[in-house]
């Protein structure tokens, strides 16, 4: 596997490689990251995994300076699991001086993620729109816990008429069911016992749901209230369309629920699709 910094030199790599995947990340791996560099490998013929701490999509500086990063074992692990390419630009090349343009998702990007962390949205689209644009990927690969960005992410492709298949992995969570994250390392032992509240509320109302409870606000308050036993409070917990992420009132067709949470120092957010 090679690792590159800039532009020139990875336009060149992949140049004449077949089919290209493209796993984008911020680092510090976990499982779930690595499900996606398999699944690249699997069915494309160049593997280019991107690692890039994104500034501009941090809204606490204390957040961007305790994200975790190790590139030697991100770049050990990559490479295990087949990447080609690790693709891990400075700062300076993803946005250099002078740089001044932003790109903004509108509708699906204004509401929860969006209005809980102004900006942030906008920092995701610029920085997809310009890992897309560097490597020039024929797809493109991302896990279903970052639901919303996911969902802005095709907004944006659809829209800009960007020649790359998106393609959605599940979340992978770790036996008793805490959604892997790269912030979880951040979770001392009692927190990381309180976390599982989040993945605990999600199954109580799939399975209420399941059962024919269609009231989402009902369905909500199921969440809320495993969260209150842990002395946890929700920023949100919304039921949603999955790929509109507007609200519905009624699950009677397939529906999302999403949550963000703070438990102790870190934020977390979890979903699960839920069905009549």
């Amino acid at each position: 596997m090679r690792i590159v910094r800039d532009v020139a030199a990875v336009r060149a790599a992949v140049r004449d490689g077949g089919r290209v995947g493209l796993v984008p990340t911020m680092g510090a791996f976990h499982e779930g990251h690595l499900s996606l560099i398999r699944a690249a490998r699997a069915s494309c013929d160049l593997v280019v995994v991107w690692l890039f701490v994104n500034p501009t999509q941090f809204n606490e500086a204390s957040d961007l300076v305790n994200y975790p990063r190790d590139e030697d074992r991100d770049a050990a692990l990559a490479a295990e699991c087949g990447a080609d390419i690790l693709f891990a630009p400075p700062v300076e090349e993803v946005y250099p001086d002078g740089f001044a343009t932003t790109v903004t998702v509108g509708g699906i990007a204004d509401v929860l993620e969006g209005a809980h962390r102004p900006g942030h949205f906008a920092g995701v689209a610029t920085v997809v729109a310009k890992m897309l644009n560097m490597v020039g990927p024929d797809v493109a690969f991302f896990g279903a816990k970052d639901a919303q960005q996911v969902a802005a992410v095709r907004r944006m492709v659809a829209d800009l008429d960007l020649p790359v298949a998106v393609e959605v992995l599940p979340i992978v969570r770790e036996p008793d069911g805490l959604a892997m994250s790269s912030r979880n390392v951040r979770l001392d032992a009692d927190d990381r016992r309180r976390a599982l509240a989040l993945s605990r509320g999600l199954a109580a109302a799939r399975d209420a749901a399941a059962a024919g409870q269609a009231d989402a606000s009902a369905l909500a308050g199921i969440v809320a209230d495993e969260l209150a036993k842990e002395d946890l409070a929700a920023e949100y917990v919304a039921v949603l369309d999955p790929d509109t992420f507007t609200p519905v009132t009624t699950v009677d067709r397939p529906a999302l629920i999403a949550l963000a949470a703070r438990v102790g120092p870190v934020r977390l957010i979890d979903n699960l699709e839920v069905h009549p």
